[in-house]
């Protein structure tokens, strides 16, 4: 199946590792270019080598509010055109609700929910029919994650700006969505399972209760963004859509 990719250029933030980087080494896999960020120069850099002569890779942080004019112009001006974003944002600090400070909380903010409005608010400015707005969420939109608190008050208001987004762009033929990732094999999710003390047990736990019995690799989560992104889910928006499986009850 052609997804229609070839020389379409998209901007996918976060992508220096994890889910962005996955989702952009997916789209240049079949003939996308991609601008890709992260808030280290040597990472991200060293992620757009790794990708090859189809990406390039610029140092930036979501919460600067000149980041998003940035990334569209590197993406005219590195590849002649701007068909696409995907926005994905580093995890927020865990913790439970007594725990988190207003500091944690503010950070968060800044970066993961305000960052990402200005970011899709920049990309309807300069998309034409045709384009597409991807935001990574969480299954936190769905269902609340234990311990994760500042990212369980945080998604849900992405989702739903991004459920707004997609009513409001639509009749310019510019889509809106949304990724509801879960347990994926990142750095992030090992990371988190850490926590507990002993990462092996954790892993076992959570994926007992995974209906596929095994965490997700990135290249499938990868995959399903570039479907999503591309011409060929041209009659999809508005949608949230768990890349989990199986892991959300409800349907």
């Amino acid at each position: 199946m052609d997804l229609g990719l070839k020389d379409r250029v998209y901007v996918v933030t976060g992508a220096s590792r994890g889910l962005g980087n996955a989702a952009a080494r997916a789209l240049a896999a079949d003939g996308a270019k991609v601008v890709i960020s992260g808030r280290d120069e040597k990472s991200v850099a060293a992620a757009a080598e790794a990708i090859g002569p189809g990406a390039y890779g610029l140092a930036a942080d979501n919460a600067d509010p000149a980041v998003a004019r940035r990334l569209i112009a590197a993406a005219r001006e590195r590849f002649g055109r701007f068909d696409g974003v995907l926005i994905s944002v580093g995890g927020p600090a865990p913790g439970f609700a007594a725990d988190n400070t207003d500091e944690q909380w503010q950070t968060a903010f800044e970066s993961v929910f305000l960052g990402s409005v200005r970011l899709a608010r920049e990309a309807a400015a300069e998309l034409g029919e045709g384009g597409v707005i991807g935001f990574v969420l969480s299954g936190s939109v769905r269902e609340p994650i234990p311990g994760l608190t500042i990212s369980n008050g945080l998604r849900p208001g992405l989702a739903g700006f991004a459920k707004s987004l997609a009513n409001e762009l639509g009749p310019r033929g510019i889509r809106v969505l949304g990724l509801l990732p879960a347990r994926i094999d990142t750095d992030r999710v090992r990371e988190l399972d850490g926590l507990s003390g002993d990462a092996e047990a954790a892993r076992a736990t959570h994926e007992s209760r995974i209906p596929l019995r095994r965490y997700g690799t990135p290249e499938e989560f990868g995959n399903t963004a570039a479907f999503l992104l591309s011409p060929a889910a041209s009659y999809l928006t508005g949608l949230m859509l768990p890349v989990d499986g199986g892991a959300l009850h409800g349907f």
